[in-house]
């Protein structure tokens, strides 16, 4: 293999554990984390390869907690982010970058129970109405969710600047 290619491991295997990590720090507040900005990030860097620490953060996540039901949506929530943020031009200015991942980083929070609630109402036998239930009992935390996301969301211009710029320098 390849000096580069065991590099990306090593890389994405880091970026993963990272999402990961971020994750375990912030979970004392409600449905306020990073790991919607780090995937705008990786995204915004590594455009398709941010895919595979999106996976390895969801892998890390299921073997930690379990591989119990909350997990299955993670299997499409977090790819659903991704390509939010791969609508985002490679070309475009690092400020368009900012607002357009801030905006996007907001609304994945907002829709954050609705794009849980299909997979919830398959596993739990809910049927339309009780989605929906669902979806509404969960509004005040995706509120939350998407406020909590676009605050932090203003780290994905510095932290791009200085990811970029590693890439840039990388010589293997």
């Amino acid at each position: 293999m390849k000096k580069s290619k065991i590099l990306d491991l090593v890389i994405f295997a880091m970026l993963g554990s990272i999402l990961f990590i971020s994750k375990i720090v912030t979970e004392l507040l409600p449905n306020i984390h990073p790991v919607t900005m780090l995937i705008a990030v990786f995204t915004l860097v590594y455009r398709s390869r941010a895919l595979i620490p999106i996976y390895v953060y969801v892998a890390i996540s299921g073997v930690f907690y379990g591989l119990a039901t909350w997990w299955i949506p993670y299997l499409y929530i977090w790819t659903l982010a991704w390509a939010l943020f791969m609508l985002i031009p490679k070309n475009a200015s690092i400020k368009a970058k900012g607002i357009l991942a801030s905006i996007f980083c907001g609304l994945h929070g907002l829709f954050y129970g609705i794009l849980y609630a299909p997979a919830q109402a398959l596993l739990f036998g809910l049927d339309f109405k009780g989605m929906i239930a669902w979806i509404i009992a969960g509004f005040p935390f995706d509120l939350l969710h998407m406020l909590g996301n676009v605050i932090i969301s203003l780290l994905v211009v510095p932290i791009y600047k200085v990811l970029s710029r590693l890439e840039e320098k990388r010589t293997i």
